[in-house]
């Protein structure tokens, strides 16, 4: 059944940080707005699922930013509800905890004598002779740390993650996410902390009361309340253009197409989906360029626990080959409230794969299985401790900046920079390694283009906002 709706002044595709920030400006700035989102949950990765009473955060999701206008919006949609919280995260290997982001004496120590003179002999050859082209993850982290700490602490676990060899990592990605980190900058922050250190060592973040859904469902409230419309398990199936102006937008929803006639479209969608809807499709270039992009796919399994916390840590890096999750999330610590009981514990498993793979094709039995096993023998409970478990599948969690990624990004950009009244934003809509702030100022930068302002969302200024050291999420 087909189902032809009113104009609308603005589309938006996605209802994650980025997409729900551009509705907002737009219906303050008086353009009414619809936002179109094909999953029936509102916030993206950054949205907080609920199951039998319990809230799981997808990935771990501080809120913390150096840009004033997204810390404003956040107060302002939350209040006293975005509580400042306390940060703690270690390093798990060889059963031992390492201070992340990595701190020297404790490193020295944990590793032993031995092992710390080499770590020093490595960084110092690295200091004395680096590799002077940085093309590859191995070669710019090789070149701040030195080899030998490249493979303890950084190796295993990022490959974990990608699926990828660090030689086939872009340093362009490392560049963005370790920034200002070395160990002679964290040998500074540990003798001089009031002077000097990585700038992005943050000790504390806020966090919504109930989850980071808690706030993308407050800007979607407000959206509504102010006439704009969201729409949920509404996927697009079609955007159409003639030249060089998108007029419509075709949706599926409970059965129905719907076709919005529209003036312009925001778009946070992953590239290669978005390629693939245009009507007439892009030149044949362009749709193999999206098809190209690569993405890696993420499976959280939260287990309750029949006991209360044994650690502090808001999550812990597992760098351990011997099992496969690569991170564990520990909700009751970035928020009481995440537990309805608090007698019990709940933890986030966190393993990353690819659609298709032995890991995303599991059952859900099997994958609470592992993960259940694999905590009693990293040595956070035993298997008999787990009350019950559920599954949570995120595809296309983590754009993957592979040696071609570039080039692909270059040929969508340029045809995409034809559609006079058509902006991707976000993560996936300009497939880049974005944290929720800087997600949020491609929504901005969008609205305030249309608005005839010199903005350009694919030139947001990554510096103003905040990026973790080696961070998987966001």
């Amino acid at each position: 059944m087909k189902h032809n709706s009113p104009s609308v002044p603005l589309v938006v595709i996605g209802a994650g940080p980025a997409g729900l920030t551009a509705a907002h400006e737009a219906t303050r700035a008086g353009i009414r707005t619809t936002v179109l989102e094909a999953s029936r949950w509102i916030g993206g990765i950054a949205r907080t699922e609920e199951h039998q009473g319990y809230r799981f955060d997808i990935g771990g999701h501080r809120f913390y930013t150096k840009v004033p206008e997204v810390q404003r919006l956040w107060e302002e949609a939350l209040g006293p509800e975005l509580r400042a919280t306390p940060r703690l995260s270690r390093i798990h290997f060889n059963n031992k905890f390492y201070p992340y982001p990595l701190a020297p004496w404790t490193t020295l120590q944990n590793l032993g004598i031995g092992p710390s003179m080499m770590a020093l002999a490595s960084y110092a050859k690295a200091r004395i002779q680096p590799t002077p082209q940085e093309d590859t993850f191995e070669d710019w982290v090789t070149n701040r740390f030195g080899r030998r700490l490249y493979e303890t602490f950084f190796k295993t676990y990022t490959e974990k993650v990608w699926g990828l060899d660090c030689r086939q990592i872009r340093a362009e990605w490392a560049a963005q996410r370790i920034q200002d980190l070395s160990l002679l900058t964290a040998v500074r922050q540990a003798i001089l902390p009031a002077r000097s250190g990585p700038k992005t060592l943050i000790r504390e973040f806020h966090y919504p009361r109930l989850g980071p859904g808690m706030m993308w469902d407050r800007f979607a409230e407000r959206l509504k309340e102010e006439g704009g419309r969201v729409e949920t398990s509404a996927d697009v199936m079609a955007i159409h253009h003639a030249h060089g102006r998108v007029h419509s937008v075709t949706f599926h929803q409970a059965g129905t197409h719907h076709t919005l006639q529209t003036q312009r479209v925001i778009s946070s969608m992953a590239l290669d989906d978005l390629i693939a809807r245009f009507n007439p499709a892009p030149p044949p270039a362009v749709l193999d360029a999206g098809r190209a992009l690569r993405y890696r796919d993420f499976i959280l399994v939260g287990l309750v626990l029949r006991r209360q916390s044994n650690f502090a840590d808001n999550w812990i890096y597992i760098h351990s080959p011997a099992v496969r999750v690569g991170r564990i999330q520990n909700f009751g610590n970035w928020s009481p409230d995440l537990l309805p009981d608090q007698k019990t514990t709940s933890l986030g498993m966190e393993y990353f794969c690819s659609r298709g793979d032995d890991l995303w094709e599991s059952s859900d039995d099997a994958l609470i299985q592992l993960a259940s096993r694999e905590v009693e023998q990293l040595g956070f409970a035993t298997r008999a401790q787990v009350a019950w478990g559920v599954v949570i599948r995120q595809p296309k969690a983590y754009p993957v900046y592979d040696s071609h990624h570039h080039r692909h990004l270059l040929t969508i950009r340029s045809w995409l920079d034809t559609l006079t009244n058509f902006q991707t934003i976000g993560r996936n809509g300009q497939h880049r390694y974005n944290n929720q702030d800087h997600s949020m100022l491609t929504g901005i930068a969008a609205i305030q283009r249309f608005l005839g302002q010199p903005a350009d969302p694919w030139q947001v200024n990554t510096e103003r906002s905040y990026y973790e050291e080696l961070k998987t999420s966001s």
